[in-house]
């Protein structure tokens, strides 16, 4: 390979056979089941990174099923936003854990935007006539339960389409150099783009997590259910920004808000 064709060409690994196309992402009738619950204050603390705050002491739950996803395919996800406020007091959403069951995003979504994703056995669908149901299971072991009254109360979607488009969402992403300390050490922020909600329903809850040490969800422990969605629409993963640069030397350090 020519130097030039090297450059034009590195956009993900492998570089001959990538895992993934280029972004954006187009996903059809992308459908979420979200369950919001009050957990451990210091437990929230001691994960959201610096420098953003803890919100509402709320961690959101989800169960994704992305039946139709350009360039990633069909696959299900599962894992746990917490409500977060950067450093202008604007309400966002951090992703601290996901687990899917597909190898193009769990890639994709890792180097490009620092999705916290690991292989998991994620399932959403309808248990029996009226009951929506999520399942977790790492390896073996189900680590996550979810129920919802299906279809249950009808949501304005508007109001569900503007949490989704309006909601800045924050991630870490972390990359190693080749000696295996952090060449990228940043915080990220995306926004969804081109939504339109389809339908969205609320109703009765519960959720149930398990502890594992590989996929410690129960870290963040269910003290009570607030409130619980169930969501499909039409999106665009857009790409993100880098907001924060914890390499960055000390006086340069800013959060990159509102560029």
């Amino acid at each position: 390979m020519k130097e030039d064709d090297i450059r034009r060409n590195a956009f993900a690994m492998p570089v001959l056979n990538p895992a993934y196309p280029r972004p954006p992402f187009r996903f059809l009738n992308r459908e979420y089941f979200i369950i919001s619950y009050e957990t451990d204050p210091d437990a929230l603390r001691a994960v959201v990174p610096e420098p953003l705050e803890v919100d509402n002491g709320l961690v959101h739950y989800e169960f994704i099923r992305m039946p139709d996803s350009s360039g990633f395919g069909d696959y299900t996800e599962s894992g746990q936003v917490i409500s977060v406020i950067d450093p202008d007091g604007k309400k966002g959403s951090y992703t601290h854990a996901m687990y899917l069951d597909d190898e193009g995003p769990i890639a994709g979504g890792r180097e490009i935007w620092g999705f916290p994703k690991k292989l998991a056995s994620p399932r959403l669908g309808v248990d029996g006539k009226d009951t929506l149901l999520g399942t977790l299971d790492y390896g073996t072991q189900r680590i996550a339960t979810g129920t919802m009254g299906y279809k249950y109360r009808p949501l304005d979607l508007e109001a569900e389409r503007r949490k989704l488009a309006d909601t800045p969402n924050y991630l870490l992403k972390v990359l190693p150099h080749v000696d295996g300390t952090a060449r990228v050490c940043e915080l990220v922020r995306f926004f969804l783009r081109d939504v339109s909600v389809i339908g969205a329903w609320e109703g009765p809850a519960a959720l149930e997590l398990h502890a594992h040490a590989l996929a410690p969800v129960a870290d963040l422990p269910v003290r009570k259910v607030v409130g619980a969605r169930h969501v499909i629409a039409n999106l665009t993963l857009d790409i993100g920004e880098v907001a924060y640069d914890y390499l960055a030397p000390p006086d340069e350090l800013k959060l990159a808000v509102n560029q």
